[in-house]
This record gives structure tokens, sequence and C-alpha cells, in this order.
């Protein structure tokens, strides 16, 4: 049973706040709605009365920064083993939304609340970082309620601690002082133990790929190093200093459409692979006219890097050569929050948000 929540008031004499009671729960959707961050956990709501495919309404449901979903039902007047079986319910439809299922509830909640902001860009707002390429692969069930009932509790701690169903019961006390609300909220079960539902397939939780577009990361260095002026004017885009850099790079495909994003800075250039990576000593690019041996151009950056460079295997410079549709110059990079960005040197970009945007800003038909 969880502990009896009480509130004192210490200006002088402790006077303990009273306890009232309140239609909460015809109020606590409008609430959580208006501020998720009463529930204790940082969530981005996705949803609000989603219908299901069973002809009920999920209250609402919201978004981690792990890309987890979190179902989120009040109990209202029903009865323990009502509310308890329809959120289960909820869960078993939960489980089975794809990526672009999960983006498409968004989408009809803010244009519901005539919001123009897409996924990506909210998520990027409340969490500070662009959703991972994998949504959905866990979620969690929480009733919320202003009392819980022993049925209730029993039911709950039976299946969440018991059984490792990711249910949970969070209800709040209201109370009133001096002409002043507060609420205070309590969780049933210990929310460290509480662990999210891992979705047993990940079929559809990743945005589908469109076989043609990748993403790249060019580490442009202001101070030697490779150098995105030099990129621009011959046509390519490299990576090195380690196996774990130039692995992904070297993997790029002939005929790959290329986004090219500068760390920290943004996308400068959009183009397509058209040759093999080779090692910068042995490099040709197209100047003048004609085929040139790399190191023999005039380049601004510098390619040749020692072999014990690294300890990480092969420690050269790979160069892929690459036809440019746009680009710009670094300092005109193109950043808005809600781009995709990776760690990885290349990685197939799944992010249509980002396809948009960036094409967009290009002035490239997709």
């Amino acid at each position: 049973m969880p502990l009896e929540v009480g509130l004192w008031r210490v200006d002088g004499a402790p006077v303990r706040v009273t306890t009232r009671r309140m239609a909460l729960e015809s109020r606590l959707e409008e609430l959580i709605e208006a501020d998720p961050a009463i529930l204790g956990t940082p969530l981005l709501l996705i949803g609000r009365q989603v219908p299901t495919p069973y002809g009920k309404f999920l209250d609402l449901l919201g978004i981690d920064a792990d890309g987890n979903l979190h179902v989120l039902e009040l109990k209202r007047d029903r009865t323990p083993r009502d509310v308890v079986a329809q959120i289960l319910d909820y869960g078993s439809w939960v489980q089975g939304l794809t990526n672009d299922e999960v983006r498409d509830i968004h989408a009809e909640y803010a244009a519901r609340r005539h919001d123009e902001e897409a996924f990506d860009q909210a998520f990027a707002a409340r969490f500070g970082a662009s959703p991972p390429e994998e949504l959905n692969s866990a979620h969690s069930l929480t009733v919320v309620a202003s009392e819980v009932d022993p049925a209730t509790e029993r039911i709950v701690t039976y299946l969440s601690t018991g059984y490792g169903v990711p249910l949970n019961v969070l209800f709040f006390r209201y109370f009133e002082d001096d002409g002043r609300s507060y609420l205070a909220r309590t969780a049933l079960v210990d929310d460290t133990t509480a662990t999210p539902a891992r979705v047993a397939t990940s079929r559809g939780k990743q945005e589908p790929w469109n076989g043609q577009d990748w993403y790249v990361a060019f580490g442009h260095q202001d101070t030697g190093g490779r150098n995105w002026d030099d990129a621009r004017k011959y046509g390519f885009i490299s990576a090195g200093g380690g196996e774990w850099y130039s692995r992904t790079l070297r993997g790029l495909p002939q005929g790959a459409r290329i986004f090219t994003h500068i760390p920290s800075r943004g996308y400068v250039g959009i183009g397509t692979v058209i040759g093999e990576a080779q090692p910068f000593e042995e490099a040709r690019l197209a100047a003048d006219g004609d085929q040139r041996e790399m190191k023999s151009l005039d380049l601004r950056g510098s390619y040749l890097r020692p072999a014990a460079a690294t300890g990480d295997g092969d420690s050269r410079e790979w160069i892929v050569p690459v036809d440019w549709e746009a680009t710009v110059p670094q300092e005109q990079a193109f950043w808005v929050p809600g781009l995709f960005a990776n760690q990885n040197s290349a990685c197939k970009l799944r992010a249509r948000f980002t396809i948009d945007e960036v094409s967009r800003r290009f002035g490239i038909d997709k």
C-alpha cells in the first residue's frame, strides 16, 4: 500500500493542509494535457481520445525520450475490473503500432490542436534530440486516479510485481489551503521496479527506408584535416582515422543519394555516389575535365594520415566520389530542431522529416 500523503504548512506552528474531495478525474485529462510533467516522467503527448479498432477511445497516449509509448487511462467511475481490463486491452493494441502509425496518431492530434509542428520537431523541442529510429520498442500502462481502492491495488500489484506486466496506478491527492490548491502524486508500484514491456518484434517500428537515401557525416576540420570546400569543389566525401570511422562510408553503394551533414553545423549538400571508395593515396577525382590523382589537386585540407595514427585498424582517409546536386558553404549549413543526426559516418536515412525539409531547403524534388 502506498504511503499516505500529507502536507503541512510550517510558517509558525505546523498546520496540516486539509485533503479535499473533488471531481478530480473529470479534470485530470486536461491537467495532464496542459502539463505532462505532473506525471513525474518526461513525456510528449501524441494523442488524446485516440480511437482504437475496437470502438474504444484511449484517454491519453505519450512517448518518452527513448521512443517508448505510455498509455494513460483515467479510472473515472469504472470498477477496478473494468478499468484494468480496458487498459490491458489498449496495451494489446498499442504494442503492435508501427513507426508510421505512431506518427499518424501524433499528426491527427496536432491537427486537432491546430499545431503545425511535425512529430520530429515536437520530439526535439520536448527532449532536445531527434527521435530514435525505432519507436515503440516498449510500452507501459498507467491508470490515473484520484483514489485507489483495495481491489485495484491487489490486481495491479499482482500483475506488475508477480508477472512483469508494465502496469501501474498513479493517483493524486488534492489539497486546499488559504485559497490555494495543490496536487500530490503517488505511484502504487515503485517506479524503479516497473519495467516497460518490450515488443517482441521490431517489424514496422522503424520508419520505412526508400532504398535510396543515406545520411553522411562530413567531419569538416577548421584547422587541418578534411575540408568541405574541397569536397564541394572536387565532388567527394571522406572519412578516416580508424576502421570505425571509415567502414560505414566505404559501404556506400554507387547510385546512393546522400544527405551530407557537418556535425554541430547542419546539412550542407545532397548528391549521388558515382564511384567506389578508395584510400586518399589512390583516389582519382574529376578536375578540369579530366580524372586526376587527388593528391595532385590544390587542396585546402590534409588527407594523408600516418599509418600509426590509430590502433583501430585502417587509419587511412577513404574518399568516395560524388556528383553534387546542390551544396552550400558550411557557414550556410541548414539545421532546424528535429533533423536527423548520427555518430556514424554513413547510415540509411529513414527520417522522412529530414528528407523533406533538407530537400525543400536545397530546392530538390524528392
